[in-house]
Formats: structure tokens, C-alpha cells, sequence
């Protein structure tokens, strides 16, 4: 495990986050705010977004350690706010080395050539219901069982697994119409795109968290498709034909490394929903405002100093907006066309949830509205 060390007076501390123990050396004199600062790097939190606690309490950012009574060997436990992170999102425990793998006579890990199979009475039960539902299963590939069901499956979940190839033949699942390849070891060069994209019935499709850089312009294709959650990955940029998606209605591409959204995205006025958190943005096309179902747009940690100046005045029926981790302020906020009937909206949408709770405030406060 990797180790912070500050010379002076150290204690060392243990913290428990995302299953794991991060041991951390500072002195006793530093204060909480210290230990976050140190923690940043180590778990991809950023400090606002800690809480750490320490015997049932949350320490505050002011006081020392010491006086918090926090000494050698402590156990401190941390949990992180949704969205208040940088790059990939929180560093969590590795993924433990698969059953699959075995080392050889030099102690290197090999993978063992394992088939995988499925009872008969599964498979036939997969066609008759149309759901093939294998999630968590520990696998490595797709069982050939599945192709098997061809055109009788509606649903594959494949998520929480350890697959890496999708083969051509997943076309042969001709009508599919919801597709879960999330958590899972996808790679560029192991997914079969020919084969994904002739899935003319898909409206589902999620390959989030996997290690995908980039995404091909026949996604066009999947001319169904209503829901795209490609978060998690490795993605620089969405190609050009995402703009003939017309039934997209959300769209999920936070914690990647997306530089430029392209102009056609104004093309998928089915939109409700967007989530391009977590990515390198500096900018938003103009375009933006062509999408007039929008309700919630999430741009939280990206390089922002402006939004497109028609977003308020055309996108009637925004009233999430969350900028944590921007540049943008009340002020520029202000100016854009349309302001005031946004925080209307905004301020409706808050007033059940702010009456289930003591106290709050409705005060825009550049992402208050991510937690409803």
C-alpha cells in the first residue's frame, strides 16, 4: 500500500475506504484538513468531499488531530460525497485475482482454458422468458448456451462479471432490447461492434466501467437505442454520429477523459437526461439548446468558465443543473437568458424534498440539485 510521510512528530493512522486500508504518516500537530489534503492523491476524493469519522464522530477540518484525540494506530473511517471527485472517480479496492488464473513453474499468472457451461433446464428456461440474466456470476466469457437462445432473448445481463471478448455472434441475439456489459474487462480491440450495432431492437444499452477509449461512428445503427450509460470508461471524445441517435433519452458519459462534446448532440432532442460529469470539458457546443426535453444536466468537475448562452431561455423543462468543481459563477449564471424561469422551475421541483426535511435552503448553490 502506498504511504504519506511528513517529518516530525508522526503518528500513522489507518483509513478505511472502498474496502481497504490506506495507512497514512503525519504528525500530530496537523490538522484534519492536513489528512484530506494527503488523502486526495490516494483516493481520487476531493477534500470538500470527505467525511472522515473517528469513534462515531465527524472530525472537522479546523481542529488537529490531537486535540481530536486521534493518536497512533487510529482507525479512521472515510466516506466520500457523490460527485466530488477527480479523473476516474474514488480509487477503490483492486478487484481480486480471478479463480481463472493460475501461475506456471516461472510464477507468472496464466489464464486456464475453461469452458463455461449452463444446466440444459436454464437455457430452456432463457428461452422461454427472454431473460438471460448471469450477473455476478464469476465468468470470463459468454456461455455458447446463450447464443443458443438467439432471437427468443429480450434481455442479457452480463454485468459484475470478468468478460472481455464480445464476439461477432452476439448479433444473432436479433431481438434484444436490453443489453448490461457494465463492470466488466472490455477492452477496444475484445468488443465486436459489427456484431453489437446489427442489434436493430436495442434500446438499453450500458457498457459502463470497462476500458473503452473510444466509441465507433456506426453506433449511429442502433437507431432504437433510448438509454447509453458508457460511464467509467477511458473515452476522449463522441463520435460525430451520436447525433442520429433520435430516441436517446439519456445519455450517461460521466468519469471519463471527454475533451469537446460534438455539435450534433443537438440532434437528440429526445434527451432528458445527461451526465458528462467527471470529464475534461471546458466548453459546451451551442447546440445544447436545441434539446428542449432536457430536465437534468450534470457537468459537475470539468474545466467550465461558460455555458451555452440559449441553455436557460430554449431547454424549458431544465430544472436539475449541477456545476460542482466548475469555474462558472452566480453572476454569469445570471446574465443568460432565461434565468429566472430556471430557478422557478428549479425551486418547484426542491419544495417536496425540502419539506420532508428540517431546515435547508433553496439558494442555487451550483449543484445542490444532484442528491434528488
Amino acid at each position: 500500500m502506498e504511504k504519506v510521510e511528513i517529518n516530525g512528530d508522526d503518528i500513522t493512522v489507518n483509513i478505511k475506504f472502498g474496502g481497504r486500508s490506506i495507512p497514512v504518516s503525519l504528525s500530530s500537530d496537523s490538522t484534519v484538513r492536513d489528512l484530506k489534503s494527503l488523502l486526495q492523491p490516494l483516493t481520487n476524493v476531493l477534500p470538500r468531499g470527505q467525511k472522515l469519522i473517528f469513534k462515531g464522530k465527524v472530525l472537522v477540518d479546523e481542529s488537529t488531530l490531537k486535540s481530536s484525540g486521534v493518536s497512533n494506530g487510529a482507525k479512521i473511517m472515510l466516506m466520500a460525497s457523490q460527485g466530488l471527485h477527480q479523473g476516474d472517480g474514488p480509487i477503490k479496492k483492486e478487484t481480486p485475482v480471478s479463480p481463472n488464473l493460475r501461475r506456471n513453474a516461472d510464477g507468472n499468472q496464466v489464464k486456464e482454458n475453461r469452458e463455461v457451461t449452463v444446466e440444459k433446464s436454464r437455457t430452456a428456461r432463457w428461452k422461454a422468458t427472454g431473460v438471460i440474466a448471469l450477473s455476478q456470476c464469476n465468468l470470463r466469457a459468454i456461455p455458447d448456451e446463450v447464443w443458443n437462445c438467439g432471437p427468443s432473448a429480450r434481455l442479457l445481463d452480463l454485468s459484475h462479471n470478468s468478460v472481455e471478448d464480445v464476439p461477432a455472434k452476439i448479433g444473432c441475439l436479433s431481438s434484444i432490447q436490453k443489453l448490461l456489459l457494465n463492470a466488466n474487462e472490455i477492452r477496444d480491440n475484445s468488443i465486436s461492434w459489427e456484431g453489437l450495432t446489427s442489434l436493430k431492437s436495442l434500446t438499453n444499452l450500458s457498457l459502463s466501467q470497462n476500458y473503452l477509449t473510444t466509441l465507433p461512428s456506426s453506433l449511429e445503427a442502433l437507431a432504437c437505442l433510448t438509454q447509453l450509460d458508457i460511464a467509467n470508461n477511458k473515452l476522449t471524445s463522441l463520435p460525430d454520429e451520436i447525433g442520429h441517435l433520435t430516441q436517446l433519452q439519456v445519455l450517461k458519459a460521466n468519469n471519463n477523459r471527454i475533451c469537446a462534446i460534438p455539435t450534433s448532440i443537438g440532434e437528440c432532442t429526445s434527451l432528458v437526461e445527461v451526465d458528462l460529469s467527471a470529464n475534461l470539458l471546458v466548453d459546451l457546443p451551442e447546440t445544447f439548446g436545441n434539446l428542449h426535453n432536457l430536465k437534468a444536466l450534470h457537468l459537475s468537475n470539468n474545466g467550465l468558465k461558460s455555458l451555452p448562452p440559449t441553455l436557460f431561455k430554449m431547454c424549458i423543462h431544465l430544472s436539475t443543473l449541477d456545476l460542482h468543481g466548475s469555474e462558472i459563477t452566480m453572476d454569469l449564471l445570471r446574465q443568460l437568458e432565461g434565468w429566472e424561469d430556471f430557478d422557478k422551475r428549479r425551486r418547484l421541483k426542491l419544495q417536496k424534498q425540502l419539506d420532508f426535511r428540517a431546515g435547508g435552503s433553496a439558494e442555487f448553490d451550483e449543484g445542490a440539485d444532484k442528491s434528488f
